[in-house]
This record gives C-alpha cells, structure tokens and sequence, in this order.
C-alpha cells in the first residue's frame, strides 16, 4: 500500500512545485496606431501582447509591397533596379495577376502612370488639366501583360511599366497578421484602414460586429457612419470607394478610382463595394475591381470569383443598396 501510494504523492508534489508564473491566464489585448498612411485596430485573446510580432508582419508587408518606402522590393523594381522577388511579394504578384484576368483588366497593378497623372500617386504631375493625347500615350505602358514573374524576376517589358499594389497590400497585411495571431489564438480581429480579417468572437463572448461605412463624402477621413453591421465569427472582407479621395475639376468630381483599360477616372453610380472573400488580399483586390466597373459589372465579377458583394450605388433620391444573390452577412 504504502508503494502504490508514491506515484500520487509525486504528481502531488508536481503540482505544488510547479512554477505558477509559467501558466498565464488568455486575457484580450488591443494593439492600435497608424501604417501604410492608414490606422490598424488589432484585438485578440491571448497569454501575452503580441505586438512585437504583429509590427514584424507588417514592416514585412511595408519593406515588400509599398511605393513610399524608397527601399522596398517595389520601388526598387519601378528603378529597373535587379531584384529577386521574395515568396510574399510571389503571392501577392500572382493573386494580383488573377484577379486582373478574372475582371478582364479592371484590376491592374501597373495603374500607377495613370494614378500619378491624376493627382493621386506618389509623384502626382501637380496639374489636374485633361489631356487626352497625354492619357492615351500613358496607357502605352500601362497593362499588366506588360510584366511577367519568372525564377524569382519580375520582368517589365518596358522601362515606363510601373508597378502600384496598393490597391492589394492593406488586405494581404490583414492575411499576414491574422495567419500569425492564429498561431497563439483563436479570437481576434484585424482592422487595417477597413480591411478586417475576424475570428471567433470578442471579449464578452460574442460574435465581432464589423461596419459598413456610409460612402458620404469625407475627404478629411472624419466619418464614422455606417450603412450596416456585420455579426461574425468568421470573415475576411475589403471595401473600396470613392467618397475620401477624390477632387473637383471645375464642376466635375474625379475619383481616385482609375480605370485602367481607358485611363480615366470612373464615372458611374457605384460609390462603394463590400466584398467577402477567402482572403482579404482577394477582397482587397476585388472590391478595386467592382469599383471600376460600376453596379452591373460588379455583380458578375463577383459570380466569377465566388465571392459576396454588399453594393451602395447613388440614385437620385439618395442610396441604395444591392447585393450579390449570395449575400447572407
């Protein structure tokens, strides 16, 4: 008897002696503040902050994918400097390529000639005068026909080919950080300038309510209202719209939104696009997509990629909203 009973005093004894700081209770943490020109809002549950992690996937994102960092793989591929490409910017490249053939060149990563002469890039021409005979000799370089990846290169066919991807970054940052947070949790939310990635619920054991920002003009970046909530416990989901940066030329609005195939800002009634799908980078990119092509288009480029869409288009009497017959957020 007294034999038997040494195994139980030992486990006992382990438990007595086992350090008590090692086992750190899950509690949620909030990480915020701004990149990418954009705010991040970050919350999850876990054993510990993680914020150094979170920084390190986004300063990934930003030395690979973003034009305002003169050193990273972008703007050193738009030099003609020689660059093998790392795997991120392999996968961003290749969703990019897709979702441009899926939209019939509506999405188009090398916009950035165009998006420049209206007044939007990072070396805006200063002038917002139309001229025609200068947009079309632009749209000379612009196409992404035009680039090819091979064994690590990206290979532009012409020197003035310039490459713009941040119409895709914000969303695949969101990918980025939510496949590192769901390696030390499963709750959490990630919010980069309105492109969210959620998991499971919040911190009173609820689904994540995200919003759908109301397309009012602001271009102070001031508005908080919402058209709709979401509930979730599982969603990754981009919006675009033409209600922050945009600017009159005498009586005519011009949006950010280039149209990549006539090199024109877009002139239709969509003011903004909602899009879920099986990532934020192909949300990101889609929700860019739709915004070019207007309501009607919208609607069947998300059918071809199986995706959702939430859609406000302008009417004469106000909004309205339509969306994909898939809808159910």
């Amino acid at each position: 008897m007294l034999l038997a009973g040494i195994p139980l005093l030992f486990a006992a004894s382990l438990l007595l002696l086992w350090p008590q700081d090692e086992v750190q209770a899950m509690r949620y943490y909030r990480n915020q503040g701004t990149v990418f020109g954009t705010y991040y809002n970050i919350r999850y549950e876990a054993s510990e902050d993680l914020e150094a992690g979170i920084m390190a996937r986004l300063r990934e994102v930003d030395t690979t994918l973003s034009m305002f960092n003169p050193f990273s793989v972008v703007s050193r591929i738009n030099r003609g400097e020689e660059v093998t490409v790392t795997p991120l910017f392999e996968t961003v490249y290749r969703e990019a390529i897709a979702v441009s053939e899926m939209s019939y060149g509506a999405f188009d990563i090398t916009v950035a000639p165009l998006v420049n002469y209206w007044g939007f890039g990072i070396t805006p021409n200063g002038e917002h005068l139309t001229d025609s005979r200068e947009v079309d000799s632009i749209r000379q370089f612009v196409g992404y026909q035009l680039t090819d990846l091979h064994e690590g290169h990206l290979y532009r066919f012409d020197e003035r080919v310039q490459l713009d991807l941040s119409a895709i970054a914000k969303g695949f940052a969101c990918d980025r950080v939510a496949d590192y947070l769901k390696q030390h949790c499963g709750n959490y939310l990630v919010d980069i300038g309105g492109e969210i990635v959620a998991e499971g619920v919040n911190q009173w054991g609820k689904p994540w309510t995200v919003g759908v920002t109301k397309p009012v003009d602001d271009a102070d970046n001031l508005s908080q209202e919402l058209q709709d909530t979401i509930r979730t416990t599982h969603i990754s989901m981009a919006t675009s719209g033409n209600y922050r940066r945009f600017y009159y030329e005498g009586t005519e609005k011009r949006s950010h939104t280039i149209d990549p195939r006539n090199g024109y800002p877009v002139q239709h009634n969509l003011l903004s696009a909602t899009v879920v799908a099986e990532s934020c980078m192909k949300a990101d990119a889609l929700a860019t997509a739709c915004m070019v092509l207007g309501p009607q288009g919208a609607l069947e480029l998300i059918q071809r990629a199986g995706a959702k869409a939430y859609l406000i288009i302008g009417t004469p009497d106000g909004m309205q909203v339509i969306t994909s017959e898939n809808w159910d957020n």
